[in-house]
């Protein structure tokens, strides 16, 4: 937690606040990453109140937009998020002229996103949002990084992310073989295609 870029990466955030402003920091990495769990980390260095984390998964298409289609094999895609939704709401964030945004939320339990989940008071200066393509260059996704202030990308050992992976697969209900195969499948598909993208980052921040 306390690596060199972290510590001069909070630093220079935390300078960068300011009541009011609102940034909005963008956490990009490849699946397995720890994406979530810096962002929660990354939260809760800041005073209650201060910053809300709102993650690009919310996004998700509904499992009734998917079942049924070539798409259901490849859920977690670029193609399988709204994207257009997402953007929707970092530009309301970015206004900050409405009391409270309500944001979606991804139940994994429930392996659904769930609408108005997360409220951003818009006093909040800080809103952290991570996800896996907010480097996408491609429409609409190039629209969502313009409305990001930073962008930081989480490099982690290629091992341990699938290590990662086919454990929270396994937790939620597939056996170990499937868990693997997606992993390496699908998963890892994304993976290259975020990859690519890290150089578009504005800090690349080592993560275990």
């Amino acid at each position: 937690m306390d690596s060199p870029e972290i510590v001069q990466a909070v630093d220079a955030l935390r300078r960068r606040l300011a009541p009011e402003t609102r940034t909005i920091l963008g956490i990009a990495g490849a699946p397995g990453s720890g994406k979530s769990t810096f962002a929660a980390w990354l939260q809760e260095q800041f005073s209650p109140g201060t910053a809300v984390v709102v993650p690009m998964d919310g996004f998700h298409l509904g499992n009734a937009i998917i079942e049924g289609t070539p798409l259901r094999e490849r859920k977690g895609a670029i193609d399988t998020f709204d994207g257009g939704g997402y953007l929707s709401l970092l530009r309301r964030l970015a206004r900050r002229d409405e009391a409270v945004v309500y944001a979606p939320e991804f139940r994994r339990t429930l392996d659904e996103p769930v609408a108005a989940s997360i409220a951003v008071p818009a006093d909040v200066p800080l809103v952290i949002t991570e996800g896996n393509y907010l480097l996408a260059g491609q429409e609409p996704w190039k629209e969502v990084r313009a409305q990001l202030d930073e962008v930081w990308f989480l490099e982690t050992p290629p091992a341990l992310r699938l290590q990662r992976l086919v454990d929270r697969h396994v937790s939620f209900g597939m056996d170990r073989a499937a868990a693997l195969a997606w992993a390496t499948g699908p998963d890892e598909a994304n993976a290259r295609l975020i990859q690519a993208d890290r150089q578009a980052a504005d800090r690349i921040i080592p993560w275990l």
